[in-house]
């Protein structure tokens, strides 16, 4: 495969950027790695800081004047504290925008990430064979062949 690590490139990203945005994603990471240990960092859509386990969790971008958090199936999560502000709407995909100056409630980012892998794990689960029941054997012809995009 070649190259540096996503952890070495998210270490880049944040000292490149030299702001507090920098700070900020660093601070996100350490939030994250302290929530879930088993998180794994990946580097994906051409410079994108995602945290995975047993699917996305979430991802970090530095955009001009913020901070986005994207939780990938945030929609379907508690929101007890309010954590989100943007992309309300969506169907799936929540986001955290944080701006300059903005404080983060670090222990409701932690439940929130907790929430995101147990999210995670129960989907994992449900499509689990053994979740389903018994399969019926399908023909070559009747097979999908459309690929899932993560």
């Amino acid at each position: 495969m070649g190259g540096p690590s996503p952890s070495v490139l998210i270490d880049r990203l944040i000292a490149g950027l030299g702001d507090w945005r920098g700070e900020r994603i660093a601070q996100i990471r350490r939030v994250m790695r302290t929530a879930d240990p088993e998180l794994v960092e990946e580097w994906k859509w051409m410079g994108t800081p995602t945290w995975s386990h047993d699917g996305v969790v979430a991802i970090a971008n530095p955009h001009q004047g913020k901070v986005k958090v994207t939780f990938a199936h945030g929609a379907h999560l508690p929101d007890p504290r309010r954590l989100f502000n943007a992309g309300l709407d969506g169907n799936e995909w929540r986001a955290l925008d944080l701006f300059e100056g903005d404080a983060v409630d670090e222990e409701a980012l932690r439940e929130m990430i907790r929430a995101a892998v147990s999210f995670n794990r129960s989907r994992l689960a449900s499509k689990s064979p053994r979740s389903r029941g018994p399969r019926t054997p399908r023909s070559s012809s009747s097979r999908r062949t459309r690929r899932r995009s993560v």
